[in-house]
């Protein structure tokens, strides 16, 4: 029972770890606030990050925006993030795949996107 307990113990102190660096990660560690930097995200739409969860354990991540080659917009950089703590919760998850929908994998940022960070690091100052 003990070493029940000092399990539990561990799980949730690593639990907490985890939550308190997705935290510092926008807000102590580069000064953003979290909230604010998705809806500036937000506002460079188009694709999707697609999980399916398989009942053997694998996540299959999807990147879809097949018209800009997977590129990566800002909503699909807030939705990853959003699949990426799903997945850190995923108590039955042992592996991934990740592909591109289509003919490419990811051509790496929708340029609209990039341009429009100069303008949310503007808005919430340097990191």
């Amino acid at each position: 029972m003990a070493v029940s307990l000092w399990k539990n113990l561990l799980q949730t102190t690593k639990e907490r770890i985890l939550q308190q660096r997705r935290m510092s990660l926008y807000n102590s560690a580069h000064g953003y606030d979290e909230e604010l930097l998705k809806k500036k995200l937000q506002q460079f739409a188009g694709g999707s990050i697609n999980l399916s969860k398989e009942d053997n354990g694998i996540g299959i991540l999807t990147l879809n925006n097949p018209k800009l080659m997977n590129a990566f917009t800002g909503t699909m950089m807030v939705e990853l993030q959003e699949r990426v703590t799903e997945l850190e919760n995923w108590k039955d998850g042992k592996g991934l795949i990740i592909y591109g929908a289509g003919n490419t994998f990811c051509s790496g940022s929708d340029l609209n996107a990039v341009k429009g960070f100069n303008f949310v690091k503007t808005v919430l100052g340097p990191a």
